[in-house]
């Protein structure tokens, strides 16, 4: 019972004895008002009683007045401080708690805390949180209610990783329409991110023009569609997700937009040059090609002629042209007629828009309709009377008519017609007299007073047009022309022919000694005839073995005419013909492949090596006959023997007075001197000394520097300028490479450098994915094959213009170091060896570069001339070699490791030799190979393990250097068996030790570089390293190869 009388009834009574009970009070959620005086009272029948006051206190739980602070906020996690100075209830507090939750979730977890601040780690990023304080004093029910709570954000993360799946739902000419994965918060890690499409593409012929463009996508998109494109373009998309912590971009996906109509061809660009019946007509692609052109299309129609005979508008034409043929002859026209001709491009969309033009044909010369020359009407003393028919004109009206009279004079004194036949220049007869001319012009009729044929007297005293026709000198012979004459707008043609001859008349003093000295005039005569038809036929007989059966009896004109279109046609066929031969050197002197030569310059020896045969590899040298007398290189430095090679490098490698270094370093001997003559002479003689040898573009029109190249010519063996040694291309002069190859008629391309090397751009990719324009040089990729240690590209070029279609091939080696040279040269020898057995005899030099086009291509070209010297001669000449080589370029072996490199290299070949099999014929070359030889009681099998032993480098301690260090050695089953340091994986998941080494080493398959990782079976404090290996570089299979046991199980 409460002080005021307010009756608590007891929860329950229990009974300890016959006058003793125990009653249970609870007050439930009992606050400061139920804090009282409270006393025990009991009835019964006997009576009641009651105990004294005994005061209820009650204390409240402690709970803070104000929320937690926030001191900083990270992507994943709040630092906070708890500010609980200040509480409401009662203490002393004994525990303190944070309870946090999302404020779109559910309370997710509450830590204790013991200190004044607090780290609340694995939280999500960008996400609002509410953080609430719990305090506790002791004694049951002593945990107030959570404090005021701190809303705070975390900040975003960033992205995981770009979006991906990008791909296209739709593609047309001019836009495309792509789409992706939709994004979700585990991707973007903030609510606030943005995702930009972007995309670039090239404009113009070239690569100097590149289009850019990104575009916001609106909040949830997955899809846009890129608009005003243009058609036939390689589009590159890539998708970036960025927010306010960062951004990721996805990788470039390339599409191409769909083909359109082409453009019309440039109107400028439709050049021309007519002739008398032929039109030879020439255009450019068009400028916006919209695709792939297919074909062009030519019309024509007369439309306009001078020559009545010409009926106009003709017949309309048309003719077609591949794509790669932008001119065409256009025969069989009348001369001055004007024709319209429109030209269009086609693509597999269809036709594009036709560029028109209008070309005249030049006029010809008028024609007669003379047979052999006629006989004249009649003769008089100092008259001849000759009939004057009407000639034609062809392309134009006859516009006047010329009667000539040439004095018929001793061959010494007649006229020199040369090429100029008739009579362009008229000659009045005072004039001829003066001038003492043999020729002189008798009558100018008009075209109108001859419409038929008319008799005309030569010598009639009367004068025509201004031109008097005077008597004819009876003692005098005479050849009597015809000229006819056509004009039209400033041009003329004109034509004539022989239609008399009058002969001089002589005195007689007896008519009966006239007729005898007729008669022997007559036998006289008649011999000279005979024998002068005899020499025309004779002659007549070697004009046609000369000319091939060309018909040489023609009119004067038909001469000219013919003559005129056979120089113009030749000289435009020579204008459109790949003159790409290359013009060779000057020498000044022997080198040093003309000193190691056969005796029979005439047969070469074939620059391909079959892959199946053997390279002094126990098989038979080729038998090669050599020069009279063999190359005199001095005491200092001759050939060596194959023989004696292995002695040679040995003495070499171990020599203390004169070795490798000494004979590396004499290549440079005089080399300071020179350079500070070529200063006081502006290192012309330098620059000489390689000019020669240099590569020479043909030059772009209007460009008269864009002959120069980075590259020089190289002899092969017994082969001049089989190599072309040139720089990694740069950005700039990728065009150049490619024009160098279409000029020089390259079929391989050797590269022995990758794009980049130690974080520097060493070349620039040069060649493309799929399909891209160069300049004027198409190049398509049409196939590629990748090996561990090189790849094997091949690519079709086309050149605009040009109708062949050249295929080159790219051997690219990848496996050559960034720094020093391999580590042994199985690999560099197989690939020279797949160059050679690709090459064909008689295609043009074989391009070889690195990154500058020296160390690595000299190395390179020496293997390829010892190899076949070797073969050939059973020598070997490196050091002359070499030298040769440094004369043609500069620094073709930079340093001493390759010079050893090149000798350990060739002694490796002609100790194995060739060791591939071809496939088919494995069975029966290794039924060989073990075939055991009764004399040695061994077989070239075993021979060959042997070789292989003797060959093969052992590894040195340097080389096993992290293997070997103390913290390592315990992860090794026996020190005997290390994995060197160039091949180790390194572990990259984090383990407790942070230990990255494991005993294993990558191993490159045919096709693969490190596609295998061989290891020991895991010791027992290793397992776990093991299995690190197998997540970290995505094993997905494992190779077990000994028996398993318990001490041994890793799983």
């Amino acid at each position: 019972q409460r002080q005021s009388g307010e009756v608590v009834p007891a929860a329950s009574v229990k009974h300890i004895s016959h006058r003793r009970f125990l009653a249970t009070f609870q007050l439930d959620e009992v606050s400061k008002e139920e804090q009282d005086l409270y006393r025990c009272v009991t009835q019964s029948s006997r009576g009641s009683g009651v105990s004294n006051f005994a005061e209820l206190i009650v204390k409240e739980p402690p709970t803070p007045i104000a929320p937690p602070q926030l001191l900083r906020a990270g992507s994943t996690y709040l630092i906070i401080q708890l500010n609980t100075n200040s509480i409401i209830g009662d203490g002393p507090i004994v525990r303190k708690e944070i309870e946090y939750r999302m404020t779109s979730g559910p309370w997710s977890e509450v830590h204790a805390v013991n200190m004044q601040t607090y780290k609340l780690w694995h939280l999500d990023p960008d996400t609002e949180y509410e953080i609430s304080v719990l305090l506790t004093r002791p004694g049951e029910g002593g945990t107030g209610k959570p404090g005021p709570p701190l809303i705070s954000r975390t900040k975003c993360a960033e992205p995981m990783r770009a979006p991906k799946g990008l791909a296209f739902s739709e593609i047309q000419s001019r836009q495309l329409t792509l789409q992706w994965e939709p994004l979700g918060y585990n991707l973007t890690r903030c609510h606030t991110y943005t995702v930009s499409l972007c995309y670039r593409y090239f404009v113009g012929t070239g690569h100097n023009q590149t289009f850019r463009e990104c575009v916001k996508m609106e909040r949830n998109a997955n899809r846009y569609t890129i608009k005003n494109l243009l058609p036939y373009k390689n589009i590159h998309v890539k998708l970036i997700l960025s927010n306010p912590e960062g951004r990721k971009e996805g990788k470039e996906v390339i599409f191409q937009t769909d083909e359109d109509v082409p453009g019309g061809i440039a109107s400028e660009s439709l050049t021309f040059t007519p002739l008398e019946d032929m039109i030879f007509l020439k255009w450019e692609e068009p400028v916006e090609p919209n695709g792939l052109i297919t074909q062009y299309e030519i019309s024509y129609q007369s439309i306009e002629s001078s020559d009545p005979a010409v009926n106009v508008p003709g017949p309309r034409r048309t003719v077609s042209k591949l794509r790669n043929e932008t001119y065409h002859v256009f025969s069989n026209l009348h001369p001055g007629t004007t024709y319209l001709f429109s030209v269009r491009a086609r693509t597999g969309k269809g036709f594009g828009q036709t560029a028109l033009t209008e070309i005249t044909t030049n006029i010809s010369a008028p024609t007669f309709d003379y047979g052999d020359m006629p006989s004249p009407l009649s003769e008089s003393e100092s008259t001849i009377t000759v009939l004057l028919r009407p000639a034609q004109g062809r392309g134009a009206p006859i516009s006047t008519y010329q009667v000539i009279v040439e004095e018929d004079r001793p061959k010494k004194l007649k006229r020199e017609l040369g090429g100029q036949e008739c009579f362009p220049v008229p000659l009045t007869f005072d004039d001829a007299v003066s001038r003492g001319s043999v020729h002189y012009f008798g009558a100018e009729l008009p075209a109108s007073s001859l419409t038929e044929a008319k008799p005309f007297t030569v010598g009639d005293n009367q004068t025509y047009s201004g031109y008097w026709n005077p008597p004819l000198e009876p003692k005098k012979a005479y050849l009597i022309y015809f000229q006819a004459m056509s004009n039209l707008k400033g041009e003329t043609r004109l034509n004539c022919v022989r239609i008399a001859r009058k002969a001089a008349c002589k005195e007689s003093k007896r008519p009966l000694e006239v007729s005898q000295h007729s008669e022997e005039m007559g036998l006289i005569l008649g011999i000279c005839a005979g024998g002068l038809i005899v020499l025309i036929i004779l002659l007549g007989a070697i004009i046609v073995v000369i000319r091939k059966g060309k018909p040489v009896n023609m009119t004067k004109a038909t001469i000219n005419y013919r003559h005129e279109k056979t120089h113009m046609m030749s000289a435009i066929d020579r204008s459109f013909t790949d003159q790409s031969t290359l013009q060779e050197d000057e020498r000044l002197g022997l080198s040093f492949m003309d000193t190691h030569n056969y005796s029979n310059r005439g047969d070469q020896r074939s620059s391909v090596v079959n892959e199946s045969s053997s390279l002094l590899g126990g098989s038979p040298r080729r038998q090669c006959g050599r020069k009279g007398s063999p190359y005199h290189t001095g005491q200092l430095h001759p050939a060596v023997r194959v023989a004696d090679l292995l002695q040679h490098i040995n003495q070499m490698k171990t020599a203390e007075g004169y070795g490798f270094k000494q004979e590396y370093e004499s290549f440079f001997e005089g080399w300071d001197a020179s350079k500070k003559k070529d200063k006081t002479k502006g290192r012309q003689d330098h620059v000489s000394t390689y000019d020669r040898h240099r590569v020479k573009l043909h030059p772009l029109l209007g460009d008269p520097n864009s002959d120069y190249i980075n590259a020089n010519y190289i002899d092969g063996y017994h082969r001049s300028n089989h190599f072309i040694a040139t720089q990694g291309p740069k950005q700039e002069m990728v065009y150049d490479f490619w024009r160098m190859v279409w000029q020089e008629h390259c079929s391989s391309i050797v590269m022995i450098t990758k794009l980049v090397e130690v974080g520097r751009v060493k070349c620039s990719k040069y060649w493309p994915d799929d399909s891209e324009m160069y300049g004027d040089i198409k190049i398509t990729l049409v196939n590629s094959e990748t090996l561990a240690e090189y790849a094997v590209r091949t690519f079709a070029l086309e050149r605009r213009g040009y109708s062949a279609r050249h295929e080159v091939k790219q051997f690219h080696f990848t496996s050559w170091p960034e720094h020093g040279v391999p580590y042994h040269a199985t690999g560099l020898l197989a690939f020279i060896r797949r160059v050679k057995a690709s090459t064909l005899p008689d295609a043009g030099p074989i391009v070889i570069h690195c990154s500058a086009g020296t160390g690595r291509t000299g190395c390179y070209i020496v293997l390829d001339v010892m190899l076949d010297m070797a073969e050939c001669e059973g020598v070997v000449d490196i050091y002359n070699c070499v030298k040769t080589l440094c004369s043609r370029r500069i620094n073709m072996i930079q340093t001493e490791e390759q010079y050893v490199f090149i000798h350990d290299a060739i002694l490796e070949a002609c100790l194995c030799g060739e060791t591939s099999i071809p496939a088919s014929e494995f069975k029966p070359t290794y039924k060989e190979m073990v075939r055991i030889e009764p004399q040695s009681n061994s077989s070239q099998l075993r021979e060959e393990f042997q070789t292989l032993n003797s060959v093969t480098p052992h590894l040195d301690v340097e080389e096993c250097s992290i293997a070997l260090l103390p913290r390592n050695r315990e992860r090794n089953r026996s020190m005997d068996v290390l994995p060197p340091d160039r091949c180790l994986p390194f572990l990259i998941s984090v383990d407790g030790d942070s230990n990255n080494y494991i005993n294993a080493a990558l191993t490159d398959s045919y096709t693969k570089s490190a596609a295998f990782i061989v290891t020991l079976h895991p010791l027992q404090n290793t397992t776990t390293d093991f299995w690190r290996l197998v997540y970290d570089y995505g094993c997905t299979s494992i190779v077990m190869l000994n028996q398993l046991n318990q001490s041994n199980s890793a799983w």
